[in-house]
This record gives C-alpha cells, structure tokens and sequence, in this order.
C-alpha cells in the first residue's frame, strides 16, 4: 500500500511539473485589434476560434481598440507587441521616424465602403461631390480618414473643405448617420450590410473587390495585416514565426472554405443580430484575403502614392519601402 501510494504521489508530482511546464512553454502574446468585430479583422479572432495559436504554442490575447490609430499608439507605447490593423500605419509612422513592418499580410484591398445617406443619394454621386459634407470615420488619423481624403482630393475637393468627424463603427456609425451628424462614412461589414438593409445608406464607393479597388485607388491596397515593431521582431524571431504560422494556417482555412462554415466558427454577437445579411457579406469580402499572406508587389507603392496625395508629413521624406513590411516569417510558413 505504501509503495502503490508513493508511485500516486510521485505521479501526480510528475504530471504536476509536466503541466507546468507546458503552461510556461505559451509565450503570452497581446495583440491589439482596430475593431475586433469587423469582416477585414477576421483573421485574428478565428485564428483563436480555430485553436491555430495554441497549437504554435502561444497564449495570444487579442484586445479591441474600434479605431486603428490608438491601436498604434498602443503598439508604439510598448503595451502591446502587434496590432491587427492596416498596412498604411507603417508608412505613416516611418514618415515619424517610427520603424514599424507588417508581419503577415491580411488582405490586398480595403475592404471599406464609402457611404452616403439615402437622403443625399440623389446630389452626392461621386466623390467630387463631398465638397461641404461630414463624413464619419473610425477615428482622426485611422486608415478610414487617409481613404476618405485621399477620395475627396483626388476628385478635387480640398481636405479643408470636407469634415472627418471620428464616430466609431458598428452601432456608434449608424446611430451618428440616423441623427444626420454625418452625411455618409467609410465603414466596414458588418455595419455595411446593416445601413443598406434599412435603406438609410447607400454606395458611393467600393473598396472591396480587387477590381474596384484598382479603379478608385490606381492599384492593389495592402490594408489589413498583423503590423509589429521591427526592434521586437528582430528580437523575437521565434515567436514572430510562431504568430505567422498561425495566421497563414488561418488564411489558408479561409480560402477553402465558405462563407457559411466561416460564420459558424465565429461568437454570435459578431452577426450584430443578422446572422444571414453576415454569411451575405463575407461571402463578398472574402476576396479581400490573401490565401498566403505575402505582401502584393505593387501593393506598397499604391498606398504610398494614396498617402501622398494629402499628408504633408510624407512631402519630401524618402520613404524605405522595403522597411514597412517582412515576407520572411510567411515564406518560411510549413507547407502544411
């Protein structure tokens, strides 16, 4: 009996240390997301869903910011170590002397909407015609503003003569368009979805198809990506590749799989009440993901010249491309 209770003990001290070690082996990760619930970000929390990173062997805490830009304030404060959030920050933040790479790259197009209050559908056409309007964006500084600028000014309306007023997305976005605070936005799906099935939007411009986005944009738009700090990357190569492991294994899930089954992996409080106008949307989005996570040749370059066109920080700084973004961690992604 003594002996048979000594091998319980020993065993349970055994298995004790086993589990913590294996709990000390998930490196703690915390990545900020510029809106959690929106269709371009979902890679990150069906990464989660999947179980995609504690099979790298990371204990990932994904937190919600709804706006990009205080999400990389947030990076850049050091109280995260990436953001799930749009490509062009990093050429915005070098233009600031901030060194910072997209690690994994999400999607070649937006994947936003302008839109425009029905009210105004029949006066407001084109962008040429937002001389004088309110326009909702996530908020000041987000990629929501540099799109709806750089549409204004390269139709020929100043920035001074159009208002970008930060109302959030989702329920905030809408609430702020029914109340007439913002004569139309640039928003994503689900909130999309909503305001068209109501009728109290309608499109101006597209920005989710490749093809709509070279129109309006000149190119592929590298926008949603998994962007870090190039000092950390540098100094945790291991884990970087553990992060691009995950989310390459998760955009390839979504390639090969419909917009149906995506949906039933996500919570239910993602469908904002309408579980089918949801599967509708991602059904059209997802065309946005790139299945491999490579950074689009020409991608680079079209966003820099969007930049440009309205952000003097940008006139006259040499901006190092090659800096803003790594294929190194998706090029050595396993094969399966």
């Amino acid at each position: 009996m003594k002996h048979t209770a000594l091998r319980i003990a020993l065993g349970a001290l055994v298995m004790g240390t086993l589990s913590h070690s294996a709990l000390a082996a998930n490196e703690k990760i915390t990545l900020m997301v510029g809106g959690m619930e929106k269709q371009i970000y979902l890679p990150a929390k069906l990464a989660e869903q999947l179980g995609y990173f504690k099979e790298q062997g990371l204990d990932v805490e994904l937190l919600n910011e709804p706006a990009g830009v205080d999400a990389e304030n947030e990076l850049i404060a050091g109280q995260v170590q990436g953001v799930v959030g749009f490509y062009d920050h990093t050429i915005d933040l070098q233009s600031k002397g901030k060194v910072i790479e997209s690690v994994v790259q999400f999607s070649h197009t937006p994947g936003e909407v302008e839109l425009i209050s029905s009210k105004l559908a029949n006066t407001v056409k084109s962008p040429a015609d937002l001389r004088g309007k309110t326009l909702g964006v996530t908020g000041l500084g987000s990629s929501t503003n540099f799109l709806t600028q750089y549409l204004a000014v390269s139709h020929g309306v100043p920035i001074s003569e159009v208002t970008s007023l930060p109302v959030g997305a989702g329920n905030t976005f809408i609430a702020a368009l029914k109340q007439g605070k913002i004569d139309g936005g640039m928003t994503t799906e689900p909130t999309i979805s909503r305001l068209l099935k109501t009728g109290d939007a309608k499109v101006l411009v597209d920005l989710r198809s490749p093809e709509s986005t070279q129109k309006w944009l000149g190119g592929l738009y590298p926008a949603a990506s998994l962007y870090m700090q190039t000092t950390w990357v540098n100094a945790h190569k291991a884990t970087a590749q553990k992060l691009a492991n995950a989310f390459v294994k998760t955009l390839r899930y979504i390639s090969t799989h419909s917009a149906e089954e995506l949906t039933a992996k996500m919570p239910a409080d993602y469908y904002a009440g309408d579980r089918d106008s949801y599967v509708k949307a991602l059904a059209v989005g997802k065309v946005s993901f790139i299945p491999d996570g490579r950074m689009p040749e020409s991608g680079p370059q079209t966003v820099l010249k969007v930049l440009s066109a309205f952000d003097k920080g940008l006139k006259g700084r040499n901006i190092d491309l090659s800096k803003t973004y790594t294929t190194e961690f998706v090029s050595a992604v396993p094969a399966n």
